[in-house]
């Protein structure tokens, strides 16, 4: 990480914690509701990995399911 970045970075969180400390305590509680909210939402790509990976699960059960590859299934 650049000199730069770091200094921004330290700079954002500088006044973010100003922001915060000013809040009052119900909205700390919203805030801190909203962060984790982020935290737990997938990113937008990997959702659609596997979103499209469940829709095709029926398309390749048949070809993953036989007696010909049931050798592959114990690896």
């Amino acid at each position: 990480m650049q000199a730069n970045t770091i200094q921004s970075d330290v700079k954002s969180e500088q006044r973010l914690l100003e922001k915060i400390r000013k809040l009052p305590f119900d909205k700390i509680v919203e805030l801190e509701n909203f962060i984790d909210f982020l935290y737990q939402r997938p990113n937008s790509s990997q959702a659609l990995v596997t979103t499209s990976t469940k829709l095709s699960e029926s398309c390749f059960t048949k070809i993953w399911d036989n007696p010909e590859d049931a050798a592959y299934d114990n690896l």
